[in-house]
């Protein structure tokens, strides 16, 4: 699920929604929500969490977006 958490952070859809899918699954369905801003109701129900953080990036370098690869 691409993103999702950004889409609940615009209020695409309700936190409610996902958090029923997510109880729902099956046992053997693994979901994998992406996005910043997840919030702490999605983060409790969660099995696994991970938080990825920028740490170098050639952007800083002056380097600009290539059409195709970054936009």
């Amino acid at each position: 699920m691409d993103e999702v958490n950004i889409a609940l952070y615009y209020k695409l859809f309700e936190i409610d929604e996902l958090i029923e899918l997510l109880q729902s699954k099956p046992d053997h369905v693994e979901l994998i929500l992406t996005g910043r801003y997840a919030p702490p109701e999605i983060i409790d129900t969660a099995d696994l969490v991970t938080e990825m953080k920028e740490v170098k990036h050639y952007f800083q370098d002056g380097v600009e977006a290539r059409e195709g690869i970054d936009f």
